[in-house]
């Protein structure tokens, strides 16, 4: 196949523009997570789930699904990523809407809808349009005086939020507030602002120790250690413990089996416990350098909009790689959040795909314009 610059073909112009470093690390991540997932399955096997085929095969369908939507929305221009950011997002709060009045109900939450044997967690779907649409909002507002784009990014904020904590969903509801307020940051909020609005975030925080029990006795858990018992979190750890550096081996894992949700939340620890400390090392480390390489293109971009957007995303898509290994690591109160990639799960694999498909479109060289671009 010929990549001469005359070569006008989809997928050859589309080779020629994107970060091939970034797309690399994202492939290597995905086939590491499905690696992992054979050692997670049997554990959700172990515990009472199906047999551990029909975990193993749905993520790696949802892993394929995943890489051909990052595909598809890589190969997007700036103004359809916008586009189909703003039919995402009405979506989703539509979605999420109808998982408050026909939603089941697990674990004491309402956060999926129900297809047959198929179940979506419209949150997720919502993540990567929010991000687009906060960071178009703030970059209007900077371009265009008189345009409320602070304002009109609260509401963005607001709607899913209110929503969030319907469910309730305490976890999504600080992700996203995290990321909007980066992005605020990032557009120039005056330190006064900056420092009002992490007083208000620890107060909405305090709100919720107050009003949802679920995390007041996760905070409290965190905080003073269970008094009934052992919580995920020590199942977790014991896994990492056992398996220290080197792992006991793929397939010789013991605490896994006893490890809730270890095939979702937890599948760090059932690594940890197979692998060893060195692959939980290798992993965080890659990461790291998807997310440190988004940022520096973000940085390099001449587009305002691109900027905010391309960080937002790769911030996102960190921020909760981050959050879920804290948890493993007895770092973070349990959330309830997904490592990308490497947990199972349809509507996580497939959203972090749009994730970064958003990311890596906007990161694309454009000629005349560098990174970014119209």
């Amino acid at each position: 196949m010929s990549y001469a610059r005359a070569d006008r073909r989809p997928f050859t112009v589309w080779w020629r523009t994107i970060d091939r470093m970034t797309v690399a690390g994202i492939v290597v991540l995905a086939i590491f997570g499905a690696f992992v997932s054979v050692a997670t399955s049997t554990a959700a096997e172990v515990r009472g789930g199906p047999d551990a085929a029909y975990f193993y095969g749905r993520h790696i369908l949802y892993t394929l699904a995943a890489l051909g939507v990052l595909l598809f929305l890589s190969m997007r221009t700036v103004r359809e990523v916008r586009n189909l950011a703003v039919a995402l997002y009405v979506a989703a709060l539509a979605a999420l809407v109808l998982t408050l009045l026909v939603g089941p109900e697990i674990n004491g939450a309402q956060r999926w809808l129900r297809f047959g044997s198929l179940s979506v967690q419209p949150a997720e779907f919502l993540k990567p349009a929010f991000v687009v649409l906060v960071a178009w909002s703030l970059s209007e507002g900077n371009r265009l005086p008189g345009f409320p784009g602070r304002s009109l990014s609260l509401f963005l904020l607001g709607a899913p939020m209110f929503l969030f904590l319907l469910q309730p969903d305490i976890g999504q509801t600080v992700l996203i507030t995290a990321v909007w307020g980066a992005l605020l940051f990032a557009a120039g909020l005056p330190w006064g602002w900056t420092i009002g609005l992490g007083v208000m975030a620890g107060m909405m925080l305090a709100t919720a120790y107050m009003v949802f029990p679920h995390v007041a006795q996760r905070i409290d858990v965190f905080v003073m250690g269970s008094e009934g018992g052992r919580t995920q979190v020590d199942f977790a750890l014991e896994a990492l413990r056992n398996g220290g550096f080197r792992g006991v081996g793929p397939g010789e894992g013991t605490v896994k089996n006893s490890v809730p949700d270890a095939h979702t939340d937890f599948a760090f620890a059932v690594m940890g416990e197979e692998l060893g400390l060195w692959a939980c090392m290798a992993v965080a480390l890659l990461f790291l350098a998807i997310v440190a390489r988004g940022l520096m293109r973000a940085l390099a971009a001449q587009d305002h909009f691109v900027q905010l957007a391309t960080a937002g995303l790769f911030l996102l898509f960190g921020l909760q790689a981050f959050i879920n290994m804290g948890v493993n690591l007895g770092l973070l109160p349990a959330t309830g959040m997904t490592l990308p990639f490497i947990s199972y799960g349809g509507s996580s694999l497939v959203a972090t795909g749009i994730i970064l498909g958003f990311a890596l479109a906007l990161g694309r060289r454009r000629a005349g314009r560098g990174y970014g671009g119209v």
